[in-house]
């Protein structure tokens, strides 16, 4: 089931042979804990890459401290394992470095939502050429399952034996509310659904979120029962396409209608229980509409999948005044750093020199 418009997919940049998801493997050992979600995330970006054409050397990936930070060890291209939080400031630095570099970040729900929630904000408002995939475990998994901010209330833990009192952070509305031109949301378990969202996301320019949801099988199992159990699945979650009704559950029989002067949702029969036009056609460079999918977090909504909102605009590799290409005079600059530690201003603020 297609989740992008194919209209924005970008062609292969190699010329060369076809790649394959081995020329994206290295020979270190893969190490998570058995039955965890990044092993299938893993094998989703190795085999996106590939399809998409660039060469390894092309290819960076940037991460900071959690389970999911362990992904430039495991992927042959270059690659930096930042500090906890700050992956999508050194992202942001090599890209404006080298613009034609394809960058990906990793972090997980601790990383991108508390510690580094200032820099993916700003990566994600600046519109930095950038493709962010944040898996979703709702739990500090590598430091022994305290509470994370995107952890359901009354969740308990090392961190919170009575209960966490907290409300969870939504990440595609906080992604929504800093400004991202590109949101979207899969699960480690859909493998034929998270490719085609990575793709899409690598295929747009600016800065792209992918928020994957997985379980964590020692400290948070079962928190998305919804799209880990197949028996469950069809009915409660909704597979967007851009330009299609919104339909879901195992007999293609309900639909999700929009009503647009209260900004809220509301399932309704189709086929032989109602008619097809009352089901809202999603589209996805509606930024209204990508704000109530989001926010569709009630027992008895679907949970959102796909390509939640997709707006492109100029990314800020093109934006910036000091965008490559731009003529610096590299001798005045030499001069500057070579002046000493005091740079003269003038005399005429406060008759003293700077």
């Amino acid at each position: 089931m297609n989740v992008m418009n194919p209209d924005l997919a970008a062609p292969a940049t190699d010329a060369g042979p076809q790649l394959t998801a081995r020329d994206f493997t290295t020979d270190q050992e893969v190490r998570w804990c058995p039955g965890c979600g990044d092993y299938a995330i893993l094998k989703a970006v190795r085999g996106v890459l590939a399809e998409a054409g660039r060469r390894p050397d092309d290819v960076v990936f940037i991460s900071g401290i959690g389970c999911a930070a362990r992904f430039p060890y495991y992927l042959a291209s270059y690659g930096f394992h930042t500090i906890h939080g700050r992956a999508p400031a050194v992202a942001t630095g090599v890209k404006m470095a080298n613009p034609d570099l394809d960058v990906w970040v990793v972090g997980g729900d601790g990383d991108f939502l508390s510690i580094g929630g200032n820099h993916l904000m700003h990566a994600l408002r600046r519109n930095v050429d950038l493709n962010l995939i944040m898996p979703n475990n709702a739990v500090y998994g590598l430091t022994k399952g305290q509470y994370s901010p995107a952890s359901a209330t009354g969740m308990r833990s090392p961190s919170s034996p009575g209960g966490s009192v907290e409300a969870p952070v939504n990440a595609a509305l906080l992604a929504l509310g800093a400004g991202a031109r590109f949101i979207a949301r899969s699960a480690d378990t859909l493998q034929d659904h998270l490719p085609g969202v990575l793709k899409a996301a690598q295929a747009h320019r600016g800065a792209s979120f992918v928020e994957i949801l997985q379980n964590c099988v020692v400290f948070n199992d079962g928190a998305f029962e919804a799209v880990r159990d197949k028996g469950l699945t069809a009915d409660r979650t909704l597979r967007l396409e851009h330009g299609q009704p919104m339909i879901f559950g195992k007999d293609r029989d309900k639909g999700i209608a929009i009503d647009w002067q209260t900004g809220t949702a509301r399932v309704v029969p189709v086929g032989d229980g109602g008619p097809v036009y009352d089901v809202t056609v999603h589209d996805q460079t509606n930024l209204a509409l990508a704000t109530i999918l989001a926010r569709m977090d009630a027992p008895d909504l679907p949970l959102a999948l796909g390509v939640l909102y997709h707006a492109p605009a100029d990314d800020f590799t093109a934006q910036r005044a000091d965008a490559p290409g731009r003529v610096i005079d590299r001798a005045t600059l030499a001069g500057l750093l070579a002046a000493g530690k005091t740079w003269t201003v003038g005399e005429a603020a406060a008759g003293t020199q700077t």
